[in-house]
């Protein structure tokens, strides 16, 4: 399986802007640039679109684990927080805390706890992300 995403970017840095889109078209030349990434104005920015592909990936992942080994969540809520810094070479994704609330009918907290590091381990982004993944995962 394969799919994509793509941007297009004019300019400088700081006065330059991007629009970014998506095979399927959920983003199509949606705005991105130096305002939206570092000083909180509208538009996206990669490492939020990681953190909704990080949350959802593993949301997904855990849904699946949690099939296999007999038992369906009536609702699961995944935030993923991505941190990036600046280094002395760049900036970089240094870090991703998932935080996860559930509802999973007759699952007890030892058994979640372990799927959902099973989830968090063997999620495909969590396996491209060079980054320090965290979970915080509690039955709600």
């Amino acid at each position: 399986m394969s799919t994509f995403g793509s941007a297009v970017w004019s300019g400088g840095i700081k006065d330059g802007k991007g629009a970014i889109s998506t095979k399927s078209g959920a983003l199509d030349a949606y705005p991105y640039g130096f305002a939206s990434r570092f000083e909180g104005k509208p538009g996206t920015n990669p490492e939020e679109l990681i953190g909704a592909a990080h949350a959802g990936c593993f949301t997904m992942a855990l849904s699946l684990i949690l099939g296999e080994a007999g038992f369906t969540a009536e609702r699961m809520e995944t935030k993923a927080e991505v941190t990036l810094v600046k280094k002395e070479d760049g900036f970089a994704i240094t870090a991703v805390a998932l935080t996860l609330r559930a509802s999973i009918p007759g699952i007890d907290d030892a058994t979640f706890q372990d799927l959902a590091g099973k989830a968090k381990a063997g999620c495909p982004v969590s396996k491209v992300l060079n980054a320090d993944i965290s979970l915080d995962a509690a039955l709600t």
